[in-house]
């Protein structure tokens, strides 16, 4: 079945776990036009998604195709990605259930878009399956939410806007809510699962990585070094920043070495950090981190962080995640702070290095509301529809990606824009 006889443009597969209703609820406004459905392993559940999330829209949703599918069950996964020409997968930790979906995406020759933020998942995707979506015409895109989207087609935004050669960019994530905490959840137990089997297998990224990349990028000069592991940062008036734990840099540094190796350009080096009012608040969340972090290397460590996100997160996680009414008030504000080269200095080869300091300079950020939920299921959407839409700008003719390098030349940016999402110039490049 080729991509025009398909019966859906979109599906939305794990439509009635929590990011799945929050996909819905965006996909009311911006896949209008489109011939969309939802799947999920039970129709009784599905149906009870869409008179919940029609009945928060005001809107009859009672027509909207449903698919029954199960993780578990090969052949119903390849008959949900045959009836789409895109799937949106929104079932984690993808790290247990990513890869079926993906292999029944590029077996039927539908696209495959998700959220993960779980750098051993996204990058064993991109060894094992890229030669096959590449043969197949598909794109298999991860990290296509909060906050890989901001970090990577941010860095992409800023070099847009250089005129020059970057370096390096740092970037700072600061997020602030417009109401006082009332002590609830902030984060969804799926993310807090994430994280657990993220660390505790962290030690797989190396062997992966020297299997993905089987020869290193020269060491170009100067190296961006890291900053002090708690410090003050005057980008954000003197909030304090240490190194953010997320998959940002794993992500960024994956499209730069795309461009590499696909454009033959210099790729930029990134460091990410994230950033508190005040050092009570650092030390706090360093506690957290370390007991985290401890716990996470043993297997009873992390039986009972799954058993009691609660205790073991002070409350700041949860199975029912944190209230609307924190969500649509919580705002987040990545800055980015860019080193270079003016284009006068540009080398003939990517290789070469400069015998000058990068002296130019440019400060750029990106923000939204509702990062976990409401800006992710709005980049979600818009990674799916820009497929759809422009895939002629995308890299090749299909292929396992980070958004950064899959969506570079299309017009994602400015679609984000026009859906609740900032990117700006501060500080122009001088």
């Amino acid at each position: 079945m080729n991509q025009k006889e398909k019966k859906l443009d979109i599906v939305i597969f794990g439509a009635s776990g929590f990011t799945g209703k929050y996909t819905i609820f965006e996909g009311i406004k911006l896949l209008n036009g489109l011939r969309w459905g939802i799947a999920g392993r039970s129709q009784k559940k599905l149906q009870e998604t869409l008179m919940e999330i029609g009945k928060k829209a005001n809107k009859d949703l009672s027509d909207i195709p449903i698919v029954t599918a199960d993780l578990k069950d090969t052949e119903s996964l390849k008959q949900l990605a045959e009836q789409c020409k895109v799937l949106i997968n929104c079932c984690g930790p993808y790290r247990f259930y990513g890869e079926p979906v993906v292999r029944a995406c590029i077996e039927a020759g539908t696209h495959h878009v998700d959220v993960s933020g779980e750098p051993q998942y996204m990058e064993r995707m991109q060894l094992e399956y890229h030669q096959q979506a590449q043969e197949r015409g598909v794109y298999v895109v991860s990290a296509c939410g909060f906050d890989s989207i901001p970090a990577d087609l941010g860095t992409v935004f800023l070099e847009r806007e250089f005129d020059g050669v970057v370096n390096s960019v740092e970037t700072y994530l600061q997020m602030t809510s417009k109401i006082p905490y009332d002590g609830g959840a902030v984060l969804h137990y799926g993310t807090w699962e994430s994280a657990i089997y993220g660390l505790a297998h962290a030690n797989e990224l190396r062997p992966l990585r020297s299997k993905l990349y089987k020869s290193r990028l020269p060491n170009f000069q100067p190296r961006l070094k890291n900053q002090m592991p708690m410090h003050k940062t005057n980008i954000l008036n003197g909030w304090w920043a240490v190194p953010f734990p997320g998959s940002d840099r794993s992500v960024v540094m994956r499209s730069q070495r795309y461009f590499y190796d696909a454009e033959h350009k210099r790729p930029i080096q990134m460091k990410a950090y994230v950033a508190f009012a005040s050092l009570l608040q650092v030390l706090g969340v360093a506690f957290v981190a370390t007991v985290f972090a401890i716990l996470c290397r043993f297997e009873i460590g992390r039986k009972l962080l799954l058993q009691h996100p609660k205790l073991f997160s002070f409350g700041f996680c949860s199975h029912d995640g944190p209230s609307e009414r924190l969500m649509e008030n919580t705002e987040f504000t990545m800055y980015f702070r860019g080193l270079g080269w003016d284009k006068t200095e540009k080398l003939l080869d990517a290789n070469d290095q400069y015998k000058s300091s990068p002296k130019k300079k440019i400060i750029t950020r990106v923000s939204g509301t509702n990062p976990g939920y409401g800006a992710t299921c709005v980049a979600l959407i818009l990674a799916a529809v820009t497929i759809l839409r422009e895939s002629d700008k995308m890299p090749g003719s299909g292929g396992v990606y980070p958004p950064g390098a899959a969506y570079a030349k299309t017009s994602l940016i400015e679609q984000l824009c026009e859906n609740g999402l900032k990117f700006e110039v501060l500080r122009a490049a001088k």
